[in-house]
């Protein structure tokens, strides 16, 4: 991605602020108990709310969005989507709390393409070939797990799953075995993606893990 389209696009927030407003003013209709004047002190407020939205919402994909995945032009995506995916992620009187940590949730309900990194909590489930012919594994799985901070009990990280879920540790990935009759077998644990797709080519030298994954559960759109 070049050094221009990693720049903010005022369109992209023009989009989602667009969005959000509409789907705000949806809410309200289908809701008589729901009083957006008063909840934000008078619309004017709301429209200052769902701005500052927007802009944060597409500076952080700037940094973490494989728009090179995409399919739509990314402003119209964010119109068409941006709004129900927020309102899904929290409730259209709390948008004043909007923080860093919600710009994932909505990501991941869009759903867009999302780099895989150890600055956030994404979920990876990825099957690869074993090129190692006669191995008792057919595949390999990389997948992500969190211990609950009770009992340690180890759980695997899914997209279903809330990613800042203050019960759990944070996520780490575990290489797996796949054998006949998909009989599975954990066999280590890292702390990094990097690291364990290292020790997945030491074990099956070949093997195609992508270096740089993303977070994409259902097909999407580009910029």
């Amino acid at each position: 991605m070049s050094d221009e389209s990693k720049r903010p696009d005022p369109a992209a927030v023009f989009a989602c602020a667009m969005s959000l407003w509409k789907a705000c003013d949806e809410a309200a209709k289908a809701d008589d108990a729901l009083d957006l004047s008063d909840a934000y002190n008078g619309m004017d407020e709301l429209m200052r709310v769902v701005l500052r939205i927007g802009e944060a919402f597409e500076r952080w994909c700037c940094a973490h969005v494989e728009f090179g995945e995409l399919s739509d032009v990314w402003p119209y995506l964010l119109q068409d989507r941006f709004g129900t995916a927020c309102l899904s992620a929290m409730l259209p009187h709390g948008l004043a709390q909007f923080a860093e940590a919600d710009c994932l949730r909505v990501a991941m309900r869009l759903p867009v393409a999302i780099k895989v990194s150890e600055q956030l909590p994404i979920p990876v489930d990825l099957p690869a070939p074993n090129p190692i012919t006669g191995s008792v594994f057919r595949e390999f799985r990389i997948q992500t797990q969190r211990n609950h901070l009770d009992d340690g009990e180890a759980i695997t990280f899914s997209a279903e799953d809330e990613p800042f879920d203050e019960e759990f540790g944070p996520p780490y990935f575990v290489l797996i075995g796949v054998a006949a009759e998909n009989a599975t077998e954990i066999i280590a644990a890292r702390r990094t993606y990097a690291e364990i797709v290292t020790l997945a080519a030491k074990l099956a030298p070949g093997i195609a893990f992508p270096r740089a994954p993303t977070f994409s559960p259902k097909p999407n759109a580009a910029r």
